[in-house]
């Protein structure tokens, strides 16, 4: 963390900048504040000269959508998209976003402080960036994010600040024509083969991350620089100096084959079996980081806003030109006693020379040209024609050096190793890209060393935060123009969001063809999307006629390949209620309408208006769906929808008048209990000779009723206390047994009085089964209105304790057993499945318990970092697999032993202006299969 600049933006939006945190290639980050508020952000502000630039800006928006998607856990959650009001009228309109403020370093600073990574800090940091690489992968994404300048190390465990290839990028560069140049600063084999990179891709990268972390270098750095590349492909790396438990696991990431190295869940649950957040516990870091972050923090609570206007002795350095770059001082070098040079160690980047090996280039769409909607992941095109390079902005290379604006916040210590051996930009050869049924142009010769590859501008030198190169750039064979003239090797092409499609013109059958691929770094859902094809100048053409997907081999931590995948339309307002009817139907209702789906194939059967705003649809016998809407019961057809019977409220309770209908409480076989309520007016009594009449009373009675579906009819009622306006209190089924069904009432329908009486304990509410006799009320231990509470036939009641499960006799509440919980966590409500009950914790901790004895068998974390709420539990219907959901993601585990088996997230719509999806998961089995559903998306996997 650094002073401003004196050409430092001081405003974004209600942000006022306090300092510098990191300088990257494409972007600058700044710790701001909100004066107004005090909450403090990290900004994260596009470079101006590269903000015009349209590609650039697709891509960047893009990026933070994906942030946006992820947020929670190890990413900050975003807090404004940096969309000014009013663009300025002289330049262009300002890129920035704003992420919550966590107190951390960056990597490369950590390491530069105190060092390489123990073993368990080394297993938290994997674990917590495998966590994320998770959810990328589930929605059949790749982040391409991961650098040493992009993770953050805090006291509770990584961050992960990029979300895409421009905020991991070493280099970047607006060139003349509105183009974009980005070099990338980790490079994988099949990216040196010309191959499309994968999920695959994103674990080789984490491979070389650990390896740095463990031993301050990288893998792949010794020996001549041009050979990098073929070390990179062909070499194995040497990890020696990788604590001996985890070289098996990083070397397998760095396995030359895609298909041979291990997926992010794997990779999670291997580092940390408990996940990042349960093994971080209690702190991570060694002492001198730890010391840094908290004195970063109380270094940032102390900063104050600066003058807008600062008076400085001397000017900050002007900005290299692009026309005529002059050499510039490397102020920030090292210096000996003496005055002179100090060496620089092995691994730094030099300032005056491009910074990574791979160059991506992506030129705009003329003007004009037709909109066509371009998934993101685009295949290695040709080189654009020959263009004069603008002054690259390299990110940085672990110095932690100053130069005459800035000034140091805080004493890094001894910095990264680094590296003084020139580098060259590495482009790759034709041949290993050329499209099929090409011949590949002639391979030029070997350039003479004392003649770079391509021109090259100085570069400003500057404090810099990032990480080292993970190997220095190799210098490949180039055309006459050099790498980035018309003779030169294809660029990898950079993924970016839809933008318009070029314009037809004559030459472009020389283009190399494009298979663009929808699932990109946008973050697409699973089997959503189309493929479509550029080639020869035609535009895209998107279609959604292709076989069915061949199922991919089971891995460990990968989802199984959905049956089926429903998508809610958008034109109908959003799901309401969904149930599973008789293994057959989903059955979705809405505010508008009740639908139902094929369980066997997605496709949707029917619609039906008269079950708008419906209950959770059940079986009325063999042949009929029952839903309860808020006027009537209605019996459907499930071929049709059609409404064979119906039976309104006024009819059937006709002694009630304007009974109002609660929410369902349960249901067993044919019977549902459900809570009602209706106004009556008591009349004021007659008033005494010579008194004033009183005025009448309205009053509010309920009722708790059983009502048979299947002969439609009802069983029982019984008047029970009036719950919180508008009345009608909600009651949940604890346990259904053969003579009583044990009920517990929602603290958020209880009166005022009820809770003052209750004094925070919770009671549970026991009915006859035939005449629904009021039998007892009784409270167990301190369990308290809110807690999770569960049951059994067998005369077993569950609740949570305080932050402990216990176990009572039902009807003396007399204790059995207790199982204790997480510190600072609560349990979630258990669900019995044979002899095991299946328990769920605040702190994402879920497990098995035996019924009998309350002795643990397994327990198990999701991996979720942070406590949300406590995730649901749903069993699978031979009670193989048990399936915990939550806002974050889907968590499958053997139900037997808790191994974990696969983890699922659907991070929202790959269009860049998509909405973000929010709302949390939900699991609904049925049969060998379990549907899973957020908000309109619903996605049928097979199930043990």
């Amino acid at each position: 963390m650094e002073a401003l600049r004196q050409d430092d933006p001081r405003r974004f939006g209600r942000f006022t900048a306090l300092a510098r945190f990191h300088e990257g290639a494409s972007a600058v980050r700044y710790v701001a504040r909100d004066i107004a508020s005090g909450e403090v952000a990290l900004i994260t502000a596009a470079r101006p000269e590269l903000a015009a630039v349209p590609a650039y800006r697709r891509r960047f928006q893009a990026e933070a959508r994906t942030a946006e998607r992820l947020a929670g856990g190890w990413v900050a959650p975003p807090l404004d998209t940096g969309e000014e009001p009013e663009p300025p009228a002289d330049g262009p309109e300002p890129l920035w976003t704003a992420a919550g403020y966590v107190p951390a370093l960056p990597l490369a600073e950590a390491i530069g402080i105190a060092g390489p990574l123990d073993e368990r800090a080394l297993r938290i940091l994997g674990a917590g960036i495998a966590e994320i690489l998770s959810r990328v992968h589930a929605a059949g994404a790749v982040l391409q994010g991961l650098a040493p300048g992009t993770v953050l190390l805090a006291a509770d465990g990584p961050r992960l600040t990029a979300f895409g290839p421009l905020g991991a990028a070493a280099s970047a560069e607006a060139r003349p024509g509105g183009q974009l140049s980005v070099r990338l600063g980790y490079l994988t084999p099949e990216q040196i083969e010309g191959k499309e990179v994968s999920a695959a891709s994103d674990l080789f990268v984490l491979g070389l991350l650990l390896a740095y972390a463990a031993t301050g270098t990288t893998p792949f750095t010794e020996g001549p620089a041009e050979e990098a590349a073929r070390r990179i492909a062909g070499d194995e790396p040497e990890l020696d100096a990788v604590p001996e438990a985890l070289r098996e696991l990083i070397t397998n990431c760095l396995a030359k084959d895609p298909v041979a190295r291990p997926t992010a869940g794997t990779v999670a649950a291997e580092l940390a079996l408990e996940g990042a957040a349960g093994l971080a516990r209690g702190g991570w870091l060694p002492e001198r980081l730890a010391a840094a972050v908290a004195d970063q923090e109380a270094r940032v609570l102390a900063l104050e806003a600066p003058e807008e206007n600062p008076e400085t002795p001397e000017k900050a350095p002007a900005p290299v030109s692009a026309e005529a770059p002059e050499p510039v001082e490397d102020t920030a070098a090292p210096q000996t006693a003496e005055g002179t040079a100090a060496p620089q160690p092995e691994d730094a980047r030099p300032v005056d020379a491009p910074a990574s090996p791979v160059e991506t280039s992506v030129a705009p769409a003329p003007a004009g040209s037709p909109t066509t909607a371009e998934p993101e992941d685009v295949r290695p095109v040709d080189a654009p024609a020959p263009q004069e390079p603008a002054a690259p902005v390299a990110a940085g290379d672990g110095d932690i050096g100053e130069d005459r604006g800035t000034t140091r916040f805080l004493n890094t210590g001894p910095r990264p190793p680094q590296n003084d051996r020139p580098t060259t930009q590495l482009s790759l050869p034709p041949e290993l890209v050329a499209p099929p049924g090409t011949v590949p142009a002639p391979v030029a010769q070997p350039v003479p060393p004392a003649l770079p590859v391509a021109p090259v501008a100085p570069q400003q030198p500057g404090p810099t935060h990032g990480g080292p190169a993970p190997y220095p750039a190799a210098a490949l064979p180039a055309g006459p123009a050099g790498s980035g003239g018309a003779g030169g090797g294809p660029m990898v092409s950079l993924p970016l969001p839809p933008a318009p499609a070029p314009v037809p013109d004559p030459a472009a059958s020389r283009r190399t063809l494009l298979t663009i691929a929808a699932a990109a770094v946008g973050g697409l859902i699973v089997g959503g999307g189309s493929v479509a094809a550029l080639g020869s100048g035609d535009t895209v053409a998107a279609t959604d006629d292709k076989p069915a997907p061949k199922p991919r081999r089971a891995l460990p931590g990968q989802p199984p390949e959905p049956r089926w995948i429903y998508t809610h339309p958008a034109s109908e307002s959003s799901p309401l209620t969904t149930a599973v009817w008789r293994d057959k139907l989903l059955v979705v209702t809405s505010e508008s309408q009740a639908s139902a789906v094929d369980l066997r194939t997605g496709k949707r059967l029917w619609q039906r208006a008269d079950g708008a705003k419906g209950q959770a649809a059940l079986a009325a016998g063999a042949d009929l769906v029952f839903l309860a809407s808020p006027s009537e019961f209605l019996w459907l057809s499930p071929k049709n929808g059609k409404v064979v019977h119906r039976v309104r409220y006024t009819d059937a309770f006709a002694d009630l008048p304007g009974l109002a209908v609660g929410p369902l409480a349960g249901n067993s076989g044919p019977v549902v209990w459900f809570t009602g309520s209706h106004t009556v007016t008591v009349k004021a009594p007659k008033p005494k000779k010579g008194k004033k009449k009183g005025k009448d009373k309205e009053v509010v009675q309920a009722h708790f009723f059983a009502y048979d579906i299947v002969q439609r009819k009802e069983l029982w009622r019984t008047p029970v206390p009036a719950g919180r306006a508008p009345g009608t209190p909600a009651y949940r089924v604890v346990v259904d047994r053969s003579a009583d069904v044990l009920v517990r009432q929602d603290a958020v329908s209880l009166t005022a009085a009820e809770v003052k009486a209750a004094k925070g304990k919770g009671s549970i509410r026991s009915f006859d089964q035939k005449t629904g006799k009021l039998l007892w009320t009784k409270q167990y231990a301190a369990a308290s209105p809110e807690a999770a509470t569960g049951g059994d036939e067998d005369g077993t009641l569950y609740a949570a304790v305080g932050k402990d499960l216990q176990a009572f006799e039902t009807d003396t509440t007399k204790p059995l057993w207790r199982v204790e919980g997480s510190d600072g966590s609560v349990f979630g409500t258990p669900l019995v499945a044979g002899p095991l009950i299946h328990t769920t914790e605040r702190s994402q901790l879920v497990g098995a318990v035996e019924r009998e004895s309350g002795r643990l068998v397994w327990r198990r974390s999701t991996e979720v970092p942070g406590t949300g709420n406590a995730p649901s539990l749903t069993i699978s219907g031979s009670e193989k697999t048990l399936i915990a959901t939550d806002a974050v993601q889907v968590t499958a585990f053997s139900a037997a032993d808790g191994e974990r088996l696969w983890k699922f997230q659907d991070i929202g719509s790959a269009d860049p202006k998509g909405a973000t999806v929010s709302a949390s998961y939900r699991a609904l089995a049925a049969g060998e299969t379990v549907v899973v559903q957020r908000d309109r998306a619903f996605y049928a996997f097979p199930v043990a």
